[in-house]
C-alpha cells in the first residue's frame, strides 16, 4: 500500500502578492506537517480573482505574473518536494502586446510539471481574460494529473479528455461564488454551492478518477466565495472536506489501488460506445 495525502485548501487570496505568498508559506508548512504530497490552493491565488463577473472592469485587474517570474519561482522553493498547484493571472506578451490568461500551475520544487489555461468563460471573463485552448494531463511523482479551472468542471468533456489522456488525478482550482441573481441566506442552501459539490462528484464518478477542488472563501467586490474544498475518491464519495471557511480537507489514499478497484468491473473510459454519441464537435441547430 502507497498512501498519499491529498489536501485541498479552502482560503482567501486579495490583491496583495506579498500577502499571498506569506500565506502560501504558511499553509505548505501546515500541509507539509500533516505529510500531505499534493496541495491544491484555489484559482486566483496570487492576485485574487474579478470583483464582477458580469462586468469586469479593465482598470482594476488583478496584478499578472508571468509563467517564468520571481513568484512561482518562489513557490516552488517553498513546494519542495511537495507538488503544489496554484492559480493566478498570466500575463504573456506577443507581438509588443500583453495578453492575460486565467491559469494554473503544478509545481515542485524542480519547477513546473503541468500548466492550465481556462478554456471555458462564463458571464463578462471573456473581456479581460484570453482563452487556452486545450486539456492535457502530465506526469507528476504521486501519478498522472490534470488542471480544470472554475468553470471547465460544469463541462463533462473537460475532465473526460484529460481522464483520456491518462490522468487520474484531477485539481479543479475555483473562485466560485454564490449565486449573484438568486443569493441564499446561508452559503450551503445557495444554487451555486449545490452545483459545486454536484460537480466535483459526478466528474470524479464518471471518469473514476481522483477530484480535489479547491475554492476562495471570503468576499471580493460583489462576489462571495463559497469555499467547499472536498478531496473525492473515483467513485464519486467526498473523502474529505471543508465548509465555507477557511481550512484544509486532506484525505490519506493509495491512488494506483483506489483508480484498479473502482475500474476492476466497470471501467468507464474503455466502455463508451463511441458509434451512439453525436459527434461532439458537431453544433446543433436551434430547436434541435
Amino acid at each position: 500500500m502507497a498512501i498519499t495525502k491529498l489536501a485541498a485548501v479552502a482560503a482567501h487570496f486579495g490583491r496583495d502578492i506579498n500577502r499571498a505568498l506569506a500565506k502560501i508559506a504558511g499553509i505548505i508548512e501546515d500541509a507539509r506537517d500533516a505529510d500531505v504530497s499534493l496541495l491544491v490552493l484555489p484559482d486566483a491565488t496570487l492576485g485574487g480573482y474579478l470583483a464582477d463577473m458580469a462586468h469586469p472592469d479593465p482598470a482594476s485587474m488583478p496584478p499578472s505574473v508571468s509563467i517564468d517570474g520571481p513568484e512561482l519561482r518562489r513557490i516552488a522553493e517553498l513546494a519542495g518536494d511537495m507538488v503544489v498547484c496554484l492559480g493566478f493571472t498570466e500575463e504573456e506578451w506577443r507581438d509588443g502586446s500583453v495578453a492575460r490568461y486565467n491559469t494554473a500551475v503544478a509545481l515542485t520544487g524542480t519547477g513546473i510539471l503541468g500548466m492550465h489555461r481556462k478554456v471555458h468563460q462564463p458571464l463578462g471573463e471573456s473581456l479581460v481574460f484570453s482563452p487556452g485552448d486545450t486539456f492535457q494531463a502530465f506526469d507528476t511523482p504521486i501519478g498522472r494529473m490534470g488542471l480544470l479551472i472554475d468553470y471547465d468542471k460544469t463541462f463533462p468533456e473537460a475532465a473526460r479528455s484529460l481522464a483520456l489522456d491518462g490522468a487520474v488525478i484531477i485539481a479543479c482550482l475555483s473562485a466560485w461564488p454564490a449565486s449573484v441573481t438568486d443569493r441564499a441566506e446561508r452559503l450551503q442552501q445557495d444554487r451555486q454551492s449545490r452545483l459545486f459539490d454536484l460537480y466535483d462528484c459526478a466528474r470524479a464518478a464518471e471518469n473514476q478518477v481522483i477530484v480535489i477542488s479547491s475554492n476562495q472563501t471570503g468576499v471580493t467586490g460583489g462576489l462571495r466565495f463559497l469555499g467547499q474544498a472536498k478531496v473525492v475518491g473515483p467513485g464519486g464519495d467526498v473523502l474529505s472536506r471543508t465548509w465555507s471557511r477557511g481550512a484544509l480537507a486532506i484525505a490519506a489514499i493509495d491512488v494506483e489501488h483506489e483508480i484498479t478497484r473502482a475500474r476492476r468491473v466497470l471501467h468507464h473510459l474503455d466502455e463508451r460506445v463511441l458509434r451512439s454519441y453525436h459527434d461532439a464537435l458537431t453544433v446543433p441547430t436551434v430547436g434541435s
